[in-house]
């Protein structure tokens, strides 16, 4: 089936979670290059971000193969094909581990089947994965950054999850995906930083663990670019890890948070890994009887334990040109800013 808009000459491109944090950012770069723009969203899903008239909505249901068929298969008798989709939907949090995989792993390889089975694969297949595919390796002092050729060793039902379906497009021969691997991801409209941002403001600084922590941030306008870089060069079947090219420790994160709130005074607490994981496995248990998710969890508990979250991005650099705008200060600016307007 042609690429209807091709020969209109106009990009088409979807962008699925484009109701979440990052999605809705990726809509809005979308909006602005001029590309007929269509945002995939649930039926439940929040508006709240999609109100400019230009977006076009539509449902996709990636848990019913037969709904998700007549889905794309009346888009593309009304209007032809998506030229690029940029796949954000997913889940970071959910109640039973069962369904991380259902929805990151399983809806993934159903939408990449019926693309295919349909004739609407596109020419890039956007894959917004995670650094947390890789797990807790090169863990020994001095830490050496992450590499795309160490053996991904993924902790979290999260990271499995998200590692799974990167595996699973790997090794669909016809399918033209570009994988990031994004490290911690912050910026307005964000939830988990805007927690610790919130903590600060309230005086208390809580970090993880005595041994020394390397951590690395992206805000998401700089995300948004490397992505739109990738459509720019038409690259596929490449993956790449994306930082804004620094290194941090908990205190940095803190300390510049901090200084945009004007220096309050702040409690740092230090929690030993053992009381950080029996918290986790509280709140886990909290969350089964309550049938409610908590910011802390045990996945969540590996997250942060994990000391090195350095990782080569020099690939990125390289071959589609990314260079960061935003360092952590200039970012978390920008946020605190977003926040109180």
């Amino acid at each position: 089936m042609p690429h209807q808009s091709r020969l209109l000459g106009t990009m088409k491109i979807l962008v699925t979670g484009a109701s979440g944090f990052i999605g809705s950012h990726m809509v809005e770069k979308a909006l602005l290059r001029g590309y007929e723009t269509w945002a995939a969203v649930r039926p439940t899903s929040s508006r709240r971000y999609l109100t400019d008239s230009r977006i076009r909505l539509i449902e996709l249901d990636y848990t019913h193969p037969t709904i998700l068929q007549d889905q794309l298969q009346d888009f593309a008798r009304k209007q032809g094909c998506w030229d690029v989709i940029i796949h954000c939907a997913g889940a970071t949090q959910c109640l039973h581990h069962n369904d991380f995989y259902a929805i990151n792993y399983e809806g993934t390889c159903r939408f990449i089947d019926t693309l295919t089975a349909l004739g609407m694969v596109p020419r890039q297949f956007i894959f917004m994965s995670s650094l947390g595919t890789y797990g807790p390796i090169r863990e020994t002092l001095p830490y050496r950054p992450i590499r795309e050729d160490d053996t991904p060793r993924p902790n979290t039902h999260y990271g499995r999850s998200k590692r799974m379906a990167e595996e699973y497009m790997m090794r669909q021969l016809g399918v033209p995906y570009v994988i990031f691997r994004p490290t911690g991801v912050y910026g307005p409209r964000d939830r988990d930083y805007q927690i610790l941002i919130d903590g600060i403001r309230h005086h208390a600084e809580p970090t993880l663990g005595y041994r020394r922590q390397e951590i690395t941030f992206v805000y998401v306008k700089d995300l948004v670019e490397a992505v739109f870089f990738a459509i720019d060069r038409g690259v596929s079947r490449r993956a790449y890890f994306v930082t804004d090219g620094r290194v941090y420790t908990a205190h940095d994160f803190g300390n510049i948070v901090r200084r945009e709130l004007g220096n309050p005074f702040v409690c740092r607490i230090t929690v030993p890994l053992w009381l950080g994981r029996v918290a986790a496995l509280l709140c886990d248990a909290a969350s089964r009887l309550t049938h409610r998710t908590f910011t802390l969890n045990s996945d969540k508990f590996r997250i942060l334990s994990q000391r090195n979250w350095t990782c080569d991005i020099e690939p990125l650099k390289q071959e589609l040109g990314y260079a960061p705008q935003y360092d952590l200060q200039s970012g978390i600016r920008e946020t605190i800013h977003k926040y109180r307007n």
